[in-house]
């Protein structure tokens, strides 16, 4: 990180010692459920390549490939899928090759491609993250380290383990780790979490009218909405999971710099996971009714052809930068002009960025540098306030939006209290260009029970 204000100096010469506290707090880890489960899924793996072996598909792959065999080649297994059983390669590689990513692999219809991807993420589990927890547990506990210099867009990052970076989309493997981690005796896991925090913050750099309003009036749903023009539908007819494909697979891709090609090849797919009708009929029946008749070729050499997804995506896309949010899109050319003109800018927490960067670094780092700070700042003065109260509670981890406190019994009600005050009040009066409201969520253990089980909570 390179300060270029007192205060920034100031804000990451207290970082360092919080987050030194953090690292020295630890974090406890059930030894014995860690080390039971690397050696249950060590056995699941066996049985999965046993009878992976001892499936006709693998004397195909022995006639094949002989001595250089080699059950975790996805090179390998690409062969038997498309040139020996036939299966229909649906995407390629910019150079040609079949794309062998996971989802692709579990998506054909062979159940010895489900038993691969299976084995695949099993072993990830046991020998990527509870491997490196292992590795790590000191007595009962874990120490990650937190760096403040590290990450370009001035986050934070982690090692030793990796604790920012667990799994959560996966359910088993989310499972299988968080329940490793348990509180102190008498005490609960809780996580404090920023709502929304980088959209907030990209509102206070681009000040777009639109976004304010979203942001202030909570009668009003951007992801709802974006999901409703995404699906050709009403607003009321978009249900939780329309609204969530919405949110991460149109709205935040597009903040980040991605474009309607990517937007529409994700969303089309996850169509197939709707369990949701809309006028009565299945989603892509909709779709039809209303002149969308397929996805499309999605190939940027192509132009988008009439009634596809992909040429329906396009015209959202172009709406949503031209018209529902005109001063965004405009503030993004002039702040990517003024970095070209300058080499560099300043965040507004006081930060200095420079150097070569591509457009969307030069868009999203100083957003998501200054959400990290505001972060920073809170889990400082979190810090701080607990120290002085010498409280048997203690801040554990961050990650991202959220801190990661070990809290006792006793002392929940007014941790979640100040945590909130800090987070949401007071900080506003620390960063006074800071125009939109803040809003924290808070989820918490059952008293000694482990991460895995949090359960949303309110905050009085």
């Amino acid at each position: 990180m390179k300060p270029a204000t007192p205060e920034a100096y100031d804000l990451l010469h207290h970082g360092c010692i919080a987050l030194s506290n953090v690292e020295a707090n630890g974090m406890r880890i059930d030894v014995e459920y860690l080390n039971k489960t690397s050696k249950n899924l060590k056995r699941e793996i066996e049985d999965l390549e046993h009878d992976l072996k001892s499936s006709d598909v693998f004397k195909m792959w022995k006639r094949e490939f002989g001595t250089r065999t080699n059950l975790g080649s996805r090179e390998q297994f690409g062969k038997i899928l498309f040139d020996v059983l036939g299966h229909e390669c649906k995407e390629r590689t910019a150079t040609g090759k079949p794309k062998m990513d996971s989802a692709t692999i579990a998506s054909i219809d062979e159940p010895f491609a489900k038993t691969f991807v299976e084995i695949e993420q099993l072993k990830k589990i046991k020998n990527t993250f509870l491997a490196g927890i292992q590795k790590q547990v000191c007595g009962e506990f874990i120490h990650p380290v937190f760096n403040l210099h590290t990450v370009q867009t001035y986050r934070s990052s982690s090692d030793s383990p990796n604790f920012q970076n667990f799994p959560v989309r996966d359910p088993k493997a989310g499972e299988l780790i968080r329940r490793c981690f348990i509180p102190r005796e008498g005490h609960r896991i809780v996580e404090v979490d920023f709502t929304g925090l980088e959209v907030r913050i990209a509102a206070c750099y681009h000040n777009d009218p639109v976004m304010l309003e979203y942001i202030h009036d909570t009668t009003k749903d951007m992801h709802r909405d974006m999901a409703a023009e995404c699906f050709k539908c009403e607003p009321e007819q978009v249900s939780k999971q329309m609204r969530y494909c919405g949110k991460n697979m149109f709205i935040f891709p597009q903040f980040y710099g991605d474009y309607y090609l990517n937007n529409a090849k994700a969303l089309w797919e996850s169509i197939d996971t709707f369990n949701h009708e809309i006028d009565g009929v299945p989603a892509k029946e909709h779709l039809k009714r209303n002149g969308i008749q397929r996805l499309g070729a999605c190939d940027p050499s192509e132009k988008p052809r009439p009634r596809t997804f992909e040429r329906h995506l396009q015209s959202v896309e172009r709406d949503f930068w031209t018209k529902r949010f005109k001063v965004y899109g405009q503030w993004k050319k002039e702040w990517f002009n003024d970095y070209l003109k300058n080499g560099g800018f300043n965040t507004l927490t006081g930060f200095k960025i420079e150097g070569v960067l591509g457009r969307n670094d030069v868009i999203n780092y100083p957003v998501q540098g200054s959400a990290f700070h505001c972060l920073l700042w809170s889990l400082i003065q979190l810090n701080r306030w607990m120290t002085k109260r010498k409280m048997r509670s203690k801040i554990v981890g961050q990650i991202h939006d959220s801190i990661v406190a070990d809290v006792h019994e006793e002392e929940l009600e007014e941790f979640l209290k100040t945590a909130q005050q800090i987070m949401t009040k007071r900080i506003r009066k620390r960063f006074d260009w800071i125009n939109v409201p803040l809003d924290v969520e808070a989820e918490v253990t059952p008293i000694n029970g482990s991460w895995y089980e949090k359960k949303e909570i309110s905050i009085n």
